[in-house]
């Protein structure tokens, strides 16, 4: 009998980027195999034509309801071996409900929460180092073969066309991705300092930037605009097929520790990682050729959520900045 695998990880942006070399091993490794991905449905388009997936189950939380569903369309698949990549307690409990004979996870030294290994039935203790390689372990415990991280994203041709459309409308072609926005403020370089960049770039080099901004960043993507001078910056907000687009067209792309960087990354975009608080030996970039510019000093690694800038954040400067993209695009 073939193996039936469900893999557990409902969000967030990088993080089901992450995840994505993990599930690359499994079919490398069991190519009979089904292997289905639960998932929340604000993420399902980083999973859309994914070839080693049979299935992408959407998890919908919203109602007692949706959670019954999900609950019940997994126990119909009868997996042989399901993991959790999350580490919490909401993916743990649903990978336990689906009745999978095997339950893996993290151990309790190294989950998120803890407390969600009890429902493992072998809990792993993961390989140090990135989070795609402390994923990768995960798979490497089930029987999956060493492989490089595998990185299978879709980007649809109506997005193409749709984020085309848009840019030829502003009169842009050639152009960068400043994203300033990042999950919480600890973790972001300043949006007037984007606008700074903005501004040094264009006078240098003639290049025009596109600033990305998600939910609740508008703001951000404003006070940008509102320094960088003329000709301004094109402000867009997308939905993650035409964002897919954006990054991947884009000539390099400037961002903190945040969904978009590591989508950017993942489609072989040139990036600049800004870090300050968070470990870029962990969540940066996973490449060897893309550049993170950090001055954490003595200031203590963390991902405690802070309503401001930490001064490792503050303290990069705009040369810095232009000297890293510089590097990474060869120029310097």
């Amino acid at each position: 009998m073939a193996e039936r695998f469900l893999v557990v990880r409902l969000g967030s942006m990088g993080d089901v980027v992450h995840t994505l070399p993990a599930a690359h091993a499994l079919r490398e490794s069991f190519p009979r195999a089904r292997i289905d991905w639960v998932v929340e449905s604000r993420w399902r388009a980083l999973l859309k034509g994914n070839p080693d997936l049979n299935h992408v189950i959407l998890f919908d939380r919203s109602s007692w309801k949706g959670i019954r569903a999900t609950i019940a369309e997994l126990r119909r698949a009868h997996y042989t071996c399901a993991i959790d990549f999350q580490g919490l307690y909401k993916s743990a409990l649903l990978m336990f409900f689906s009745r999978s004979q095997q339950r893996v996870g993290f151990s309790r030294s190294h989950a998120r929460e803890s407390g969600a290994a009890m429902f493992y039935s072998l809990p792993i203790i993961p390989k140090q180092g990135h989070v795609v390689e402390q994923n990768m372990s995960l798979a490497y415990a089930v029987g999956a073969k060493f492989t490089s991280a595998v990185f299978p994203l879709k980007v649809p041709l109506e997005a193409n066309a749709r984020v085309e459309q848009v840019l030829e409308g502003r009169g842009l072609k050639d152009y960068y991705v400043l994203n300033p926005g990042g999950g919480w403020a600890g973790k972001c370089w300043p949006a007037e300092q984007y606008g700074h960049l903005h501004r040094r770039l264009m006078q240098k080099y003639r290049w025009r930037g596109v600033v990305n901004y998600g939910p609740g960043e508008r703001k951000l993507a404003e006070a940008v605009r509102l320094v960088a001078g003329e000709p301004e910056p094109v402000l867009v907000s997308l939905e993650i097929p035409e964002l897919m687009a954006l990054l991947k067209r884009a000539k390099f792309v400037v961002s903190g520790d945040t969904g978009p960087l590591h989508l950017a990354a993942a489609l072989t975009t040139p990036v600049v990682g800004l870090y300050g608080p968070t470990d870029p030996a962990r969540n940066g970039p996973y490449t060897i050729t893309d550049v993170v510019v950090r001055n954490a000093g003595d200031e203590e690694t963390t991902y405690k959520r802070t309503d401001k800038p930490a001064r490792s954040m503050l303290s990069i400067t705009l040369d810095q900045v232009v000297s890293a993209i510089e590097r990474r695009l060869g120029i310097a």
